[in-house]
């Protein structure tokens, strides 16, 4: 069985805020958002870490995600690379063949999920949604960055920077001299040089940074050094490097290394995990089954051996050593991590990789050679450690780490390093941006363009109206209808690198109160579906256990004995659809209390689709990879949590709702995957003899991630009067499909179709953002919606029948 490592690291991570991070298969084939891949994987990928407390995403960052495209790895938030937004991750930017994005106008989260089963193309072919905040005035602006004049005087750009080069001249300018002053690593060591005992952490750092320590419960079987005796700046440095493979018990050692001062390689081991190998992770261990099978050194047998040749006063230098001491279980007082040597603004750690060619001028880690060479790799933080203490924290700063990354200087290919992202072959195609971040935080998207030669594409009707119409930076081209945006765009997106199409459905904005009651009857619908009737239950049953075992399944709002029938039944209204959904599937016509009973929904107007909903639900991209999972203590941390879940593979994500008022966890969550069968494996895993040793329940999610809040926060119960009086579900008005609602769901079908048409037209690896920008009245504002892709990755996520379809609008 396969199993999770992440792709931007070789040691796991310690959960961090609401989800962490896994990874790819643990082979030699790489995992595609790896920075370190192999060339075949050199393609713009695409990954997003939208399990946060609200998925909510920022017009802001938007626009820093279509800046971050179009700079590519020179945008001043990329690390090694790779756009840093902390909501989105896009891998090799400048692989890209363009940036597409699709606005609809007047259209919202609520239509979207009103009109579902309408979005055919949407709902299958873009993997990853988002919600959008309601909009303001004027909502490309904000997400372009337009300026309206086109007159960068005016406009207040700073003019372009040469690129940043450090001297002494540059030094003697005070915004240098204030610059380096605020260096995290100037901050924390000043710009004198330093001993060796000034880098050794802090017993508070290593607490911090979860390293083991004598009287912490997980490190009551560790084994001690011993060595603790006085340190001084002329105690002995040694390099340690270990590697893993994974394990019931999660990472366990394969091979240590360790080296001297003048790294010389004193001890090099393969160790025998106790427990069965899950995954060798060969592509970051080098480790295989076969290099193992003869081995019979065991973890007790390296412990002996390092506490024999580490003298008392011994100190250890590794990089991100406290994952190299969990996997050896062993407490050592003494150590520098040179990824918190090196640190950066925010915490950022550089890889050590990127450390040794930059500081140093050595390649490790080549891509030519299958995993890491850890006895390579411990000179190396030894090495970087003796750099730092020898040339001073000053030294360091000088080097400007940050923008050596940003400029693509040591992680770029020699075919990579003077191109730029979205540029097609042409005069411009040597065209370079400026790395100065002052340059990039006050530059907009347009501006970057028209450095390169470039300009935005902007389609039209002609009643939609914007200023990108009149600005300099834009070739726009304004249409009278929909069909003819979308014969334009067909014809002119594919040569365009960056364009923006806004199809306006109607040329008024939708009636307030038509908005405001399909909201009410959206949230009672969900209401609805998310509630459950169980019976005929005999005269004598016992209401204590029945509330338990409804509970078990997720969480109850309310739970009601209704007496107006022959026999007894209970009415549950759940907080989430899932717990509903597992109510029917595991109590539907078992025998309960001696009575075999029925589990079913509300027959309501609104609710005659449910069933057809559920199963289309099931199978959406946002949910067919994600899990829910029901039945954890309130008393569980996150650090238990990460413990158990981290054993199942290929995990990328952890959704842990919180209640709003106790600010607890509640007691269930949602586990993404890498893919649709990793979270099948996983619910075999869950649904297994041990399921981790918790009593779990578990299915496939029904709510994406994104709606989740919305739908907790804003879902009335059905049966209260104030739900009653708002939106009578059987009423004398107009059905959910009046004249209106039904020319409003056959735009919404004409939209899909005019999308998948487009979208089928662009050239491969393009990202291409849906936009729903929402809508906003005196009478209520509707939050949007955003939908994310790279085509030809999330192409792939459709069904056969839009694939045939959009083939046979060809």
């Amino acid at each position: 069985m396969d199993a999770a490592l992440d792709g931007k690291s070789k040691k796991r991570k310690q959960i961090q805020n609401k989800f962490f991070r896994g990874s790819g298969e643990g082979t030699a084939n790489g995992d595609p958002d790896d920075e370190e891949s192999q060339p075949k994987w050199k393609k713009a990928r695409l990954s997003t870490k939208l399990f946060v407390k609200n998925c909510e995403i920022s017009h802001d960052q938007l626009h820093q995600l279509l800046k971050s495209a179009v700079l590519g790895k020179q945008h001043e938030s990329t690390e090694q690379g790779v756009p840093n937004l902390g909501w989105c991750h896009l891998s090799h930017p400048t692989h890209l063949n363009g940036v597409v994005v699709i606005v609809l106008q007047e259209v919202s989260q609520l239509l979207f999920y009103k009109f579902y089963l309408q979005f055919k193309h949407l709902r299958k072919a873009f993997r990853y949604r988002f919600r959008l905040p309601v909009p303001s005035a004027n909502f490309l602006a904000d997400i372009i960055g337009e300026q309206p004049n086109g007159n960068k005087e005016e406009e207040g750009i700073l003019p372009t920077p040469s690129a940043m080069q450090v001297s002494s001249s540059s030094l003697a300018n005070p915004q240098a001299i204030t610059d380096l002053q605020n260096d995290p690593i100037i901050q924390k060591y000043g710009f004198e040089k330093v001993g060796l005992v000034r880098c050794l952490l802090t017993k508070e750092e290593m607490k911090k940074f979860d390293f083991p320590l004598q009287g912490l419960a997980n490190c009551r079987n560790f084994v001690s050094t011993e060595c603790v005796g006085p340190v001084s700046d002329s105690s002995p440095l040694f390099g340690l490097d270990c590697e893993m493979c994974l394990t019931p018990n999660g990472n366990e050692l394969t091979r240590v290394s360790l080296v001297d001062a003048e790294g010389h390689c004193v001890m090099d081991e393969l160790v025998k995990p106790d427990n069965k190998i899950l995954n060798y992770l060969t592509r970051f261990s080098g480790i295989t089954r076969k290099i193992l099978k003869p081995v019979t050194t065991k973890l007790r047998d390296v412990q002996a051996k390092l506490k024999k040749l580490l003298p008392p006063d011994a100190v250890l230098v590794g990089h991100s050593l406290n994952a190299d001491l969990q996997a050896l279980q062993m407490i050592h007082p003494n150590v520098i991590d040179t990824s918190l040597l090196f640190v950066r603004n925010l915490g950022r750690r550089f890889k050590l990789k990127f450390l040794a060619k930059a500081v140093l001028g050595k390649e490790i880690q080549c891509p030519d050679r299958v995993g890491h060479d850890s006895t390579e790799d411990a000179v190396a933080t030894l090495e970087l450690a003796q750099y730092f203490i020898k040339h001073g924290p000053k030294k360091i700063a000088e080097m400007k780490l940050d923008t050596a990354v940003n400029s693509q200087q040591f992680l770029a290919s020699p075919k990579q390093k003077n191109t730029l992202p979205l540029c097609p072959s042409g005069p411009h195609k040597e065209a370079r941006l400026p790395t100065d971040a002052t340059w990039q935080k006050n530059s907009g998207i347009l501006e970057c363009l028209d450095l390169t030669g470039r300009k935005l594409l902007f389609l039209s009707q002609k009643a939609g109206g914007s200023t990108l119409m009149s600005s300099r930076f834009c070739r726009s081209i304004l249409c009278t209808s929909d069909e003819e945006v979308l014969e334009q765009a067909q014809a002119e997106v594919p040569l365009s690198s960056f364009s923006v199409i806004q199809f306006s459905q109607w040329p008024h904005p939708l009636p307030p109160s038509l908005t405001v009651e399909m909201h009410k009857k959206m949230k009672v619908k969900w209401a609805e579906m998310s509630t459950v009737y169980a019976g005929p239950f005999g005269g004598s049953f016992c209401l204590k256990p029945l509330k338990k075992l409804f509970a078990s399944f997720g969480p109850v709002h309310s739970l009601a004995v209704i007496l107006e029938t022959d026999e007894p039944y209970l009415c549950i209204q759940y907080g989430v659809l899932e717990a509903a959904q597992l109510a029917i599937e595991t109590l539907n016509g078992a025998c309960v209390q001696g009575v075999r009973i029925k589990v079913q929904r509300p027959v309501q107007e609104l609710t005659l689709d449910c069933d057809t909903m559920v199963s289309t639900l099931e199978t959406d991209p946002e949910n067919e990879s994600t899990i829910y999972v029901n039945g954890m203590k309130e008393s569980y941390t996150e650090e238990d949590m990460s413990q158990k879940f981290s054993l199942l593979p290929s995990l990328e994500a952890v959704f842990l709702p919180v209640d709003p008022q106790s600010k607890k966890h509640k007691k269930y969550c949602f586990l993404k995957f890498r893919s649709s069968e990793c979270a099948q494996n996983a619910l075999k895993i869950l649904h297994g003899p041990t399921g981790l040793s918790w009593k779990l329940v578990c299915r496939r999610a029904l709510t994406p991630s994104h709606l989740h809040e919305w739908i907790c926060h804003s879902c009335p119960d059905p049966r209260s009067p104030q739900a009653s009086d708002v939106v009578p579900l059987a009423s004398k008005e107009k059905s959910p499909l009046s004249p209106q609602g039904e020319e409003l769901k056959i735009a919404m079908s004409r939209l899909d179709e005019r999308i998948a048409k487009l979208h089928g037209r662009l050239p491969p690896h393009t990202l291409c953002l849906v936009l729903l920008p929402g809508t906003e009245s005196v009478r209520g504002s509707s939050t949007g919606l955003g939908l994310i892709s790279v085509n030809d990755d999330d192409m792939k996520s459709a069904t056969p029948e839009v694939l045939q379809w959009v083939a046979s609008q060809d």
